[in-house]
């Protein structure tokens, strides 16, 4: 032990020798011009890359417009070889400030663990979009709706991990595709036609044949009501201030709205040019003398 300790004074005690610091001042000017270069030409390379990148997705987006690829493949697939060719690119670059890529990999597979659990949610909506893709439950341009309906709109783009919808009131919802795989979703836009429903309430003292004839009438006139589907006009509950009659028909998928909001303004009008009341809602109250 003490023999030990000697040797590290000794060690301690000898001086550097001025030659090797005088040598290392001497080379760093060199070396720090090499690693300068070494900056600027990565720099480059990653310019040039991009700009390759860039290139690459333009010729794949065009191949796959030509064969008339279904939109929502071609923004999932982009978004794909984006972030593959952006991660060679690092790699690429790392290598050559001496980064050992096979290092990196095994480092990567020890902790194969840790990083499938911290990733596991992008994992899924990474499967989520998959899945989505392959059985396409909507595509772009599809009105959806998700879940009990809170999140509702118009499919604008099926990303690598996310989609985004279009509100009515031009909001956007950036949704998980894993969320969207597991949720249960009404694609209004699969089918072209949708059925139009509009319920109104008439006083009890009016006459039912009357209403549903005038009813009839305003549906026979709308333009944009399909004739070759059939169009009801049925009392669909006794209400406590009303009788509640339902108009339903049917019309293309792109006129719903308008049909909808014009078909219950005219309702309206065509009740008061008949004179059938739409009562308020009311309530009796009997008073014992």
């Amino acid at each position: 032990m003490e023999d030990e300790i000697i040797k590290i004074e000794q060690i301690a005690g000898e001086e550097i020798d001025p030659g090797l610091i005088q040598s290392y001042l001497n080379e760093l000017p060199d070396k720090a011009l090499r690693f300068g270069i070494r900056i600027v030409l990565a720099f480059l390379f990653f310019v040039i890359g991009v700009q390759i990148i860039k290139l690459i997705r333009m010729v794949v987006r065009r191949s796959l417009k030509r064969a008339n690829a279904d939109t929502g493949v071609m923004q999932f697939l982009d978004s794909f070889i984006k972030a593959a060719l952006y991660i060679l690119l690092v790699f690429m670059i790392a290598s050559g400030f001496g980064l050992d890529a096979a290092s990196v990999v095994a480092l990567l597979g020890s902790a194969g663990v840790a990083i499938g659990l911290a990733i596991q949610g992008s994992l899924s909506n990474f499967a989520g979009g998959v899945l989505i893709l392959l059985l396409k439950p909507f595509k772009v341009d599809d009105y959806i709706i998700i879940g009990d309906g809170v999140n509702q709109g118009t499919v604008k783009e099926i990303q690598l991990f996310y989609t985004k919808l279009a509100t009515g009131d031009n909001h956007v919802l950036i949704i998980p595709n894993g969320t969207l795989s597991n949720s249960t979703i009404v694609n209004v836009s699969m089918l072209e036609d949708r059925r139009l429903d509009i319920t109104v309430g008439i006083a009890y003292d009016a006459d039912i044949r009357t209403a549903k004839e005038v009813l009839l009438k305003v549906l026979e006139q709308d333009e944009a009501v399909i004739r070759e589907k059939d169009r009801l006009v049925f009392v669909s509950e006794l209400a406590d201030s009303s009788i509640n009659l339902n108009l339903r028909c049917w019309c293309r998928n792109e006129d719903y709205w308008e049909a909808k909001w014009r078909i219950t303004e005219n309702v309206k009008y065509a009740l008061d040019e008949a004179g059938i009341p739409i009562p308020f809602p009311q309530m009796d109250a009997h008073l014992n003398p």
